[in-house]
């Protein structure tokens, strides 16, 4: 079993939450993480390193690309809830007619710009899953070598 960890004591050490996760693998590769109190787009660009820190690409989320963000990731949130009854799968088109809107309107927002930072991610866990006020997955960051 993963080693769990104590948010408040997260937040001591430096680590912000990921606010929407928008990619899985063994973690979270691409989403939305709260980095010194504002929020910013990550992306593992296809790279994953097991249990090794990986490098992600990092950009600021303006207001408004973080508010929509939000609004999808409640969507999902309470999609998620609804799946074990048998909701349909919310990634495929047409399931929801907003969360698609959503995708539309964010995937302009969601493309690293070139001028994005590079940092390595580390990573934590607090057990606590899909919530509306993000994952219990955590990130603390650091430059690049």
């Amino acid at each position: 079993m993963a080693e769990t960890w104590d948010e408040a004591q997260l937040i001591t050490d430096g680590f912000g939450r990921v606010i929407a996760e928008l990619e899985w693998y063994d973690g979270p590769r691409v989403g939305l993480v709260d980095i010194d109190g504002e929020p910013h787009y990550f992306d593992g660009y296809g790279q994953y390193l097991g249990d090794e820190a990986d490098e992600y690409r990092v950009w600021p989320a303006s207001p408004a690309a973080a508010e929509l963000e939000r609004e999808q990731w409640a969507i999902y949130v309470d999609w998620n809830e609804r799946q074990g009854a048998g909701a349909a799968y919310l990634g495929q088109s047409g399931i929801d007619a907003r969360y698609d809107e959503l995708d539309a309107l964010l995937a302009q927002y969601r493309q690293a710009p070139d001028d994005a930072r590079r940092l390595v991610g580390e990573l934590r866990y607090t057990g606590a899953g899909h919530q509306v006020e993000g994952t219990g997955f955590w990130f603390r960051w650091r430059p690049s070598s």
